[in-house]
Parts: C-alpha cells; sequence; structure tokens
C-alpha cells in the first residue's frame, strides 16, 4: 500500500524501532497506533484498522541496510560528512554575546519520533512532533540581526530578555515541558569557582577560591586571541589543583577589576573588602537558601543535564550511552576544575586494552572467514545443517563486533579520562536525580552508573525518581 507522506514517515518511526522492547509493549502500540491514525488520510484510515495487521518488517529492513552501508562508507566519503557537520557547526553552534563569541551548547532541536518515556511511562508510543519555526521563540539583544526562519515561515516570537541565559525555546508536545538552547559549558556564564576560606593555622598550601585571590592571580588583557576586556586567572585552587582560564568579561567588570588592583601589590588581596560571610549573606539576599556552594551545585547539575541531554543517541547500546554519560560528567569536572595527574599505571593499562583490542580483531577475521566458509558450505549442499551452521556463525560475529566496539568505547573512555577526575562532582556535586531519572530513561542499569554503597547513599533520590522526578 502506497502511504501519504506524513503516514509514511510515522510509519518509519515505529519500523526502526521493531527490533527494540517497546514496541511489543500494549500502550507503547495502542498510543503509536491511535496518533498515527490521526495523521492518515481519510482513505488510509479506512483501510488500516488493526495495527496488527501492519508488517513492517520491510521498512525496517531498509534502515538496517541504510545503517549497514553508512557504517561501511569509503574513508573519503566519512570524511565528507564529518566536513559537512563541522560547517554546520561553525555557522550554527556560536553566537555574540557581550562582543564575545561564544560557542553553543547544543544547537539543534529534537528531531519527531515516537516517544519512549522511563519505565512504563503512559505516554510512551505517542508522536513527538516537528518542532516548527512557529514554535520556536528567539531571544536576542534589540540591536542584533535577528536570525531569519525558514521562507514561509515565522518565529513564534522575538524576545529581547538579558536576564536569562536561553538563546531559543519552545513547548515539546508530549509533556508540554519547555525545552531551550543554551550556551557550552565553556561559556563565560558558565564559572564555577570555589568562593575560598581564610586559611586555619598551621595550614602551609597557597590555595585560593574567590574571595581569597590575590592580584597576582590575576591579568587583565584589553585584547586577547581575537576577544575583548578578556581575565586571565591562575592560580592553585581546592587540593593544590592549578586553575588557569582565560575569560571575556563585560566592560564594567574590567573597569571594576582595573580599581580593585590599583595602588595594589601582588600579594595584596584581590577583593580586601570581600569574605565569604559577606558573599554568602549576599546571595541569601538575592534568593532564600542560596551560598556560593549551592550556586556551584547547581551549575554543575545544570550543566551534566544539559550535556546527557544533547550527548545521549537513543538508539546507541549501553556501552555507547556509558561513554556518553562519563563525557557528560566530564564536561562538569572541567567546569569545576576536577583535575588530576595522569595515574602513573595508565600507560601499562592501555597496553593491556590495546592488547585486548588487537586480539578480539584478529578473532573477528577469523570469525569473517568461518562465516564465508559456511555460506560456501550451505551453497554447496543446501540442507538445513549447513543453514544452521550459517546462522550460528553469523551470531558469532555479532557478538566478537560489539564485543570490539565495547572495547574501542572502553579506550576512548580511558584515554579522555586520564587527567579528569570524575568521582568528585558525581557523588558530591550533581543532583543524583538527574543520573536515576537518564538511567530510565535510556534504559541504562543504575549499577552501571553508581556502584553499592554509592545506591544506598542515594537511596532517597532513587525512589524520588521512580515518583516524580523526569529527565
Amino acid at each position: 500500500m502506497r502511504l501519504s507522506l506524513g503516514t509514511e514517515e510515522i510509519a518509519t518511526f515505529f519500523a526502526k524501532m521493531l527490533d527494540h522492547e517497546y514496541t511489543a509493549k500494549e500502550v507503547f502500540q495502542s498510543n503509536f497506533f491511535n496518533d498515527w491514525t490521526k495523521e492518515m488520510t481519510p482513505e488510509e484510515r479506512k483501510r488500516i484498522k488493526a495495527l496488527e495487521k501492519c508488517n513492517f518488517s520491510e521498512i525496517h529492513k531498509y534502515f538496517v541496510e541504510k545503517h549497514e552501508a553508512h557504517k561501511a562508507l569509503p574513508k573519503e566519503e566519512k570524511q565528507k560528512l564529518k566536513e559537512e557537520a563541522e560547517r554546520i557547526q561553525e555557522e550554527y553552534g556560536f553566537c555574540i554575546i557581550d562582543g564575545h563569541r561564544e560557542k553553543i551548547g547544543n544547537f539543534k532541536t529534537e528531531p519527531p519520533g515516537l516517544f519512549r518515556g522511563r519505565g512504563d511511562h503512559p505516554k510512551m508510543g505517542m508522536l513527538k512532533k516537528r518542532i516548527m519555526p512557529e514554535d520556536v521563540i528567539i531571544n536576542c539583544s534589540k540591536d542584533s540581526e535577528i536570525p531569519q526562519p525558514p521562507p514561509g515561515h515565522r518565529w513564534k516570537e522575538v524576545r529581547c530578555d538579558n536576564t536569562v541565559t536561553w538563546l531559543a525555546s519552545w513547548t515539546e508536545n508530549i509533556q508540554g515541558s519547555i525545552k531551550y538552547i543554551m550556551l557550552n559549558p565553556s561559556s563565560k556564564l558558565k564559572l564555577a569557582l570555589r568562593a575560598g576560606n581564610e586559611k586555619e593555622e598551621g595550614e602551609t598550601a597557597d590555595t585560593v577560591g574567590c574571595c581569597s585571590l590575590r592580584v597576582e592571580h590575576i591579568t587583565l588583557c584589553p585584547r586577547l586571541d581575537g576577544k575583548e576586556n578578556v581575565v586571565e586567572f591562575d592560580f592553585l585552587g581546592k587540593d593544590c589543583i592549578r586553575y588557569y582560564n582565560k575569560v571575556p568579561v563585560e566592560k564594567q567588570v574590567f573597569k571594576n577589576l582595573q580599581l580593585f588592583m590599583e595602588n595594589k601589590e601582588s600579594g595584596d588581596d584581590l577583593f580586601d573588602r570581600l569574605s565569604t560571610t559577606s558573599l554568602n549573606k549576599h546571595l541569601q539576599d538575592l534568593m532564600d537558601g542560596l551560598t556560593a556552594k549551592v550556586f556551584r551545585t547547581y551549575n554543575a547539575s545544570i550543566t551534566l543535564q544539559e550535556q546527557l541531554e544533547a550527548l545521549t543517541n537513543e538508539d546507541d547500546n549501553v556501552a555507547a550511552k556509558l561513554l556518553s554519560y562519563n563525557r557528560a560528567n566530564r564536561a562538569v569536572a572541567i567546569l569545576c576544575n576536577h583535575q588530576r595527574a595522569t595515574p602513573k599505571t595508565f600507560e601499562k593499562s592501555m597496553q593491556n586494552l590495546q592488547a585486548k583490542i588487537d586480539a578480539k580483531k584478529d578473532q573477528l577475521c577469523d570469525a569473517k572467514v568461518e562465516l564465508k566458509q559456511a555460506k560456501l558450505d550451505h551453497k554447496a549442499k543446501k540442507d538445513m545443517k549447513s543453514k544452521a551452521a550459517v546462522e550460528k556463525k553469523k551470531k558469532l560475529l555479532e557478538k566478537i563486533e560489539e564485543q570490539l566496539a565495547k572495547l574501542n568505547m572502553q579506550a576512548t573512555d580511558k584515554e579522555e579520562n586520564k587527567q579528569i577526575a570524575l568521582g568528585t562532582s558525581k557523588l558530591n556535586y550533581l543532583d543524583p536525580r538527574i543520573s536515576v531519572a537518564w538511567c530510565k530513561r535510556f534504559g541504562v542499569p543504575i549499577e552501571k552508573i553508581y556502584n553499592k554503597t554509592q545506591r544506598e547513599k542515594f537511596a532517597w533520590a532513587i525512589a524520588m525518581a521512580d515518583e516524580d522526578f523526569e529527565f
């Protein structure tokens, strides 16, 4: 049956998921069929009366073959695709804020598809509709060049609100929740420095935070690396970890820092009238319960949530999703300056892992040869035994490919993580409900994120996520 374009597109959403457990759930099927029929033409609704009578296998096969063809693309073609992605990133992945070019965290809207939810969500299977320009609120300066919507369309609203940090927003149709386009964690709006307390008697480490910065810890650069009003930080933070960063700031902030540095020696306090007590008192006046630590914790948690939303692919396997989680956590660790020295055993452990990868590659080559031979045997004999042998070799090959992919992801994760301490942020700065809700939404076992002791520590969060916390 030839379907109309809209009906066909929604059918592909279901077909792509045929090998997923979601499509076997009654609620998922019911919600999908209900929303699908709403988008059909009257003629289609007359003929398509029951989901169980629809065969999606050919569509599913098409997408499997398309996926395999993409994986088999020659290196040159993959490079072209990569360059095109970089071109799009360069065009849409940056904005100008206070005269400085800043990277955007995630500049793409979520494509249409079927809602999955977590656990047995009552709305699973419902149609997530395509986000149109008419759904989007653009937030920019009054004197800026307003981004043009696609031809024939208009924005829902163009707003000039400098009290918020989002650049665009829209409301998704399933939960009615608001989605945002935000700045990258490395932007100047997302500093997460510690306030810094006075040293106790006998403490000799020369570590500082915001309140205890000295004149020698910052350098003011009217222009640096193509940016204006740049503050260069260089000091030892908690645990004697060096904090080095170059941050463009508002012109007034730059002028204020120049005033604070006047007639002072390099060893003098930069903020000589400021203490952590007075800072926290000021923050309390702004919002009940707000402290420098609360601000830092919030900054870390919102960064994790934004990064998980941007990096996680629902169709990835668990190993790939864990890599995305660790990358999101790394963004937080970098934000909070949770560094570590490269472990002494790093090189040795990487060599051992590489040896496992090489051995697995050899197994893969052998499995391919054995499958080829099994196919030749079946072609010659054409009996059930040889056919079963082909299927067995196919499954073995797929298992080895999966194991190799997992090992490669482990190597990538290990390399990216060698100088970053993930534990501090995960256990002390991140709202655990975010991690729990992410696990539930994307089908990742919670024990992959938290060990037994940590699960006991965050039992309250696990229970709360079950009740009312949505990722």
